[in-house]
């Protein structure tokens, strides 16, 4: 298969930094969109698979899953794109079409989807390779239209972290009458607070800091819980339908679970691994109280997203920076000083 070789970012190591790279893009095929990157947000899961956190990352890493972009070619088979349409491409660029998630539009939980970056292009024969490019090539399943409405950079973050909270608050019919508790004010937790205030849903905030009120409420918190507050704690008791919990690390979720109502179910979207302290099941059986994970949306669904942040002019907050400025940008995610998402400008690329 004919390639060609494009400018990008990426490490060749864990302990490297993110360097100036060149890779190899195929070239379109027919069912194939090639799009010119103009914006890529900036995921922590960008900094775990650049530094090998989770354990499995193949090197080099070109990190970038929240891309915003113009379609410069198209395939001849491609039905839904044509040269100039501005796009967006999310986590995911394959799976396998055939398996009952992918019949039901959960490619997410595809056993043999493929990642934006560090999956494998079965055209190449070679890794995937994310956004902080000059452009990448996507089949048009996984190519998403932008509504007009929307700054083009706003949009970039709701593909990964818009699309993590919103599948879990329809998963469980999150709507006007609904309790929905977040924990964590952060890239998802900011995001999370927009969508189900536009939902019509009751919206609090947990967070440890004081200095988070302001904030939480400017986004649509109706009122914030300080979680090491025991007074504040006790008066939120068996009272929310559904908690988001976005925080990235390994924390306690226990004090959480009895600030559910019956039935009511906490979702981890935040944090992958063993919870410590580990959970006590008391409230649990008590109360038919759940908890649950959710990872991001399949296509219909981050489509669906996008529809609805067009229709109520939900963007993510951010801080637009240059791709040489990456590498300070991880360190002030892992300081959380980020206000909320590092969305990079793609032209910087070009300097």
């Amino acid at each position: 298969m004919n390639t060609k070789i494009v400018k990008a970012y990426g490490t060749e190591a864990a302990d490297a930094a993110i360097e100036p790279i060149q890779i190899n893009r195929r070239e379109v095929t027919p069912k194939d969109v090639e799009i010119e990157i103009l914006y890529c947000g900036v995921c922590h899961s960008d900094l775990h698979f650049a530094r090998n956190d989770w354990g499995f990352s193949v090197y080099p890493v070109v990190p970038g899953h929240e891309i915003v972009g113009k379609v410069i070619k198209v395939g001849e088979g491609v039905i839904n794109f044509k040269a100039g349409d501005v796009v967006a491409v999310g986590c995911l660029v394959d799976s396998c079409r055939t398996c009952g998630n992918c019949k039901k539009d959960l490619e997410q939980y595809c056993p043999e989807w493929v990642g934006t970056y560090g999956g494998h292009d079965k055209h190449l024969d070679l890794p995937t390779f994310g956004g902080y490019s000059e452009s990448i090539v996507v089949d048009e399943h996984f190519v998403l239209n932008i509504p007009e409405n929307l700054d083009l950079a706003g949009i970039a973050p709701i593909l990964c972290a818009g699309i993590t909270t919103w599948s879990p608050l329809r998963k469980w019919n999150v709507g006007k009458d609904s309790k929905v508790a977040v924990v964590g004010l952060g890239g998802l937790g900011h995001m999370a607070i927009k969508q189900a205030d536009a939902l019509g849903a009751h919206v609090t905030l947990f967070s440890r800091s004081p200095n988070k009120i302001q904030d939480a409420l400017d986004l649509g918190a109706d009122q914030v819980v300080i979680s090491t507050d025991e007074d504040q704690m006790a008066g939120v008791q068996n009272n929310f339908d559904v908690i988001i919990d976005t925080v990235p690390y390994a924390h306690d979720i226990n004090p959480y679970i009895g600030t559910l109502t019956t039935d009511g179910t906490l979702v981890l979207v935040g944090y992958l691994g063993p919870l410590d302290p580990m959970l006590n099941s008391v409230p649990m059986i008590m109360g038919r109280k759940t908890v649950a994970g959710s990872l991001i949306g399949g296509i219909a669904e981050t489509q669906e997203l996008l529809d609805f942040c067009g229709k109520h002019n939900i963007t993510s907050e951010i801080e637009i920076i240059k791709i040489q400025d990456i590498n300070q940008a991880y360190d002030r995610m892992l300081k959380s000083d980020v206000h909320y998402r590092f969305v990079i400008d793609m032209a910087s690329l070009k300097t």
